[in-house]
């Protein structure tokens, strides 16, 4: 019987395949491969790459774990703590991941290689900072053809960074729609007229879109060269570059903890009690539900080593991205997710990758200020809010429950004729007992809010 499992996600690529052994993950490099596999490792493109951080290392291992035919190397990468998909970045994660697509291309020709794919899945956030995780990836360099993964690069990091840019929408949510990037015609017709003004626009979008609707049989070859490449890569980068989140761009929370919180004395109440409800943790994962911009995130990473901080606002997690990233931050991930419509699992037999609730289980779990909103204006009921914290959470969770007569909860309901009742302290209690046993019970002082710290059953 064979020890190991093939990952569902590694199907496409001849080359090789992931799969895991006893608790690892590995690659199998396939014979098909062998030539661009010596080429990579002798040309110093890999050393290279993993010396400057842009690509995940790995132990090079002669022995067939696998037993299948056309097996010609086994590889043991660095191991990656979570996993994270493309329509869960913000803006400036996508962007860095494009910047580091573009680097590594650039690295690669200067090593006689080049990228034959350009897919967001090739890469993860790891310490911080985007990494390539595809060592299959890399191809030798024929100058005199066009570089093949240009237009993936288009679809999957270049047309949804415009679209953003330009639009002022999330990026998730249309990655989460088109998996595979977003199509020419689609970005080119979802794009401004003002934008249609600019070189970058023209050059990358309406004149691909125009080449993709003619009659390819009558196009003449292009003829291509490594500085017509270099020259490609060169205006991406300048493009990429010049993308941002609009300054003073609005959303719904990113401007919680100046204005939309109750007092900045009710931050500091609730700051003290958290602290010492989480003096005896210090190791494990930890996932910040309904993070906003990261104040408590930043309070749990000073004790543990890897916090998943998430938020549907996509704002707030780009704030808190960038602030990670000037402070080069290794043990935040944030990440644009809904708690109360979670990325579902996706791809062929919905296996290729995996739905953010199997994921995103960790050891400790806060969700403050975040009972009111999935109850009341979510309307899920506390039975299935109590099931939810239960199945993430594999030791403690720590949460805030708001009660009906604060301020913020009363804004919630002024237009709300029906809601799931009792809604009261009591029958949260009541529900999250069925999962959890209450350790700890302290009213914010100031407040009539409660922060509980409750231990998984």
């Amino acid at each position: 019987m064979a020890d190991f499992i093939h990952h569902p996600a590694s199907f496409k690529d001849p080359s090789g395949f992931v799969f895991k052994r006893q608790g690892n993950y590995y690659r199998q490099v396939n014979k098909a491969y062998a030539g661009d596999f010596e080429l990579l490792m002798s040309s110093g493109l890999y050393e290279s790459l993993v010396k400057k951080g842009l690509l995940i290392s790995h132990t090079t291992i002669d022995e067939n774990y696998t037993g299948t035919d056309n097996w010609y190397k086994t590889l043991l990468p660095e191991q990656l703590s979570f996993i994270s998909y493309p329509y869960e970045w913000c803006f400036d994660q996508l962007k860095d991941a494009a910047l580091l697509t573009l680097d590594i291309t650039k690295t690669a020709v200067s090593h006689g290689m080049i990228l034959k794919d350009a897919t967001g899945f090739n890469i993860q956030f790891h310490q911080g900072r985007p990494v390539f995780i595809d060592s299959l990836s890399f191809e030798k360099y024929d100058p005199s053809l066009p570089w093949i993964a240009y237009r993936q690069f288009c679809e999957c990091f270049l047309f949804p960074l415009l679209l953003e840019y330009y639009l002022q929408l999330d990026i998730q949510k249309l990655l989460s729609v088109y998996l595979e990037g977003i199509p020419v015609k689609i970005a080119a017709k979802l794009l401004p007229g003002k934008s249609k003004l600019k070189l970058s626009v023209w050059l990358h979008v309406l004149l691909q879109n125009t080449v993709s609707r003619g009659n390819r049989s009558k196009q003449k070859p292009v003829q291509f060269s490594k500085q017509k490449l270099l020259g490609l890569i060169s205006h991406l980068e300048s493009t990429v570059k010049s993308l941002h989140v609009k300054a003073g761009a609005e959303s719904t929370w990113n401007n919680y903890y100046e204005e939309t919180i109750l007092s900045q004395n009710y931050l500091a109440e609730k700051e003290k009690l958290f602290r010492l409800f989480i003096n005896d943790i210090n190791d494990g994962r930890a996932l910040d539900m309904g993070c906003n911009d990261g104040y408590f995130s930043r309070i749990l990473a000073e004790r543990i080593p890897n916090v998943i901080s998430v938020d549907f606002d996509g704002q707030c997690i780009n704030r808190l991205y960038l602030s990670i990233k000037s402070k080069s931050q290794t043990s935040i991930l944030p990440l644009c997710i809904d708690i109360s419509n979670p990325p579902p699992a996706t791809g062929f037999l919905n296996e290729e990758r995996q739905a953010f609730l199997s994921r995103a289980g960790s050891d400790f779990v806060a969700a403050l200020a975040l009972i009111h909103h999935l109850v009341l204006t979510k309307n899920i009921p506390f039975a299935d809010v109590a099931k939810l914290f239960a199945g993430l959470t594999k030791k403690t969770l720590i949460i805030e429950f708001v009660p009906l007569e604060d301020e913020k909860v009363q804004q919630l309901i002024e237009n709300k004729k029906t809601y799931h009742k009792p809604y009261d302290a009591t029958a949260f209690e009541n529900y999250f007992n069925a999962w959890f046993d209450i350790e700890k019970k302290e009213i914010i002082p100031g407040t009539a809010r409660i922060l509980y710290r409750m231990k998984k059953k």
